[in-house]
């Protein structure tokens, strides 16, 4: 970090202060919560590796996950252990600095993105983020904002899609009968 760095409001200029040095023996808001998450689910990960096939053997099944997992707890437990003896950072709070709204509201997208998956089908979930989200970030008209989000839909889904055939889940459009449709297009074009 810049050596002239204070470590006080004055460091929300857009740059990042997650390079190294950052806050230096310093303690930031929500850090030893997450080391403490980190460390639960590292021993989540080691108990279901155990479950893959026990500890029979160095050559079983879950062995190389087991050996992988136990080094994620004994890593994650030791930054528990060093951050909880650092002091906190008084200037920053976990709703400003580090977890603001913004993010929290994306972390919420996300989540209903995963979740309209399934049903709706990748075109339109992705439609519907892509134009609140654009709206959201952007702030600005309808008209910029579903041509950003639809022009990249369409970007995305010729390159996963047509190009790459990767299969997406199609949910209420009739996505296939769309590209049989484009195929004969083509077809009946080079004839």
């Amino acid at each position: 970090m810049h050596p002239e760095f204070r470590g006080d409001m004055d460091h929300h200029d857009g740059t990042s202060d997650a390079i190294p040095g950052g806050y230096v023996e310093k303690q930031r808001p929500g850090e030893l919560a997450f080391a403490i998450f980190l460390t639960l689910a590292s021993l989540f990960l080691l108990y279901s590796a155990y479950g893959i096939s026990g500890f029979d053997a160095l050559s079983a099944p879950g062995a190389i996950p087991m050996a992988t997992t136990l080094v994620m707890a004994i890593s994650a437990f030791a930054v528990v252990l060093r951050t909880a003896r650092l002091k906190k950072v008084t200037t920053e709070t976990l709703s400003k600095d580090i977890l603001p709204g913004t993010v929290v509201l994306f972390i919420g997208f996300l989540i209903v993105f995963g979740l309209l998956l399934q049903p709706l089908g990748f075109v339109l979930t992705a439609a519907v983020f892509l134009i609140v989200a654009i709206k959201v970030l952007a702030k600005r008209g309808w008209g910029y904002t579903l041509a950003v989000a639809l022009g990249s839909l369409v970007v995305i889904w010729i390159v996963f899609r047509v190009v790459f055939t990767v299969l997406l889940p199609a949910g209420v459009l009739p996505e296939a009968e769309f590209i049989q449709y484009f195929r004969n297009l083509m077809s009946a074009g080079a004839s």
